[in-house]
């Protein structure tokens, strides 16, 4: 049974649901998705988080725009990818194919799971709830979840039917598919000081 398919939780009569519509009307500072209607925080990310995401962010970006191949999503950018109850989820780095969005909305969030997602482990996650956002992406829509572990320094690449392929820092990043020509020396994403 998938994330999307598992039953809620016993909810007591008087507990809110919320809409996309209300978690974008909350201040700035409020750092919540939305998981069929219920609020979650966002977890604090580590220096390292930081570094290994916005690293591969820049070189898969940079990719993706040179080859005119789609949109880039920088963190925390949310997606809706459930209705009634709503389930709107960030992503670390999100990309999405030329031919699935033309303009972008100037105010709310995108009703679509991104064709590639970046999710990036702090040490702070939990390795079920890491797990569980994977297959909530994978459950979605998303074609490929590349999942980074900075504390091992390995690449997880998760699709939806097929078993996940970990690679190792000494490995090559290629994704095919939706990145035809990109190559990725791991080596390159992880501090290594």
């Amino acid at each position: 049974m998938s994330l999307l398919e598992t039953p809620r939780p016993f909810l007591a009569e008087d507990t809110k649901l919320y809409t996309a519509e209300d978690l974008e009307q909350m201040p700035s500072e409020a750092r919540y998705e939305l998981i069929r209607g219920e609020l979650f925080p966002m977890p604090n990310n580590s220096a390292e988080h930081g570094y290994t995401t916005i690293t591969l962010s820049i070189l898969v970006g940079s990719f993706i725009i040179a080859n005119d191949l789609g949109k880039c999503f920088a963190a925390e950018t949310r997606f809706i990818v459930e209705e009634n109850p709503d389930t709107t989820i960030a992503p670390d780095f999100a990309f999405i194919v030329k031919d699935r969005v033309n303009a972008l909305p100037k105010r709310g969030y995108l009703k679509m799971a991104p064709d590639l997602v970046v999710e990036t482990r702090s040490p702070g996650d939990r390795r079920r709830e890491f797990a569980l956002k994977i297959a909530q992406w994978i459950n979605a829509g998303t074609q490929v979840v590349w999942a980074v572990e900075p504390a091992s320094r390995t690449l997880t690449i998760h699709r939806s039917g097929v078993l996940p392929q970990t690679l190792m820092i000494q490995d090559t990043l290629t994704e095919e598919t939706l990145l035809p020509g990109f190559s990725l020396p791991l080596a390159r994403i992880f501090d290594t000081s």
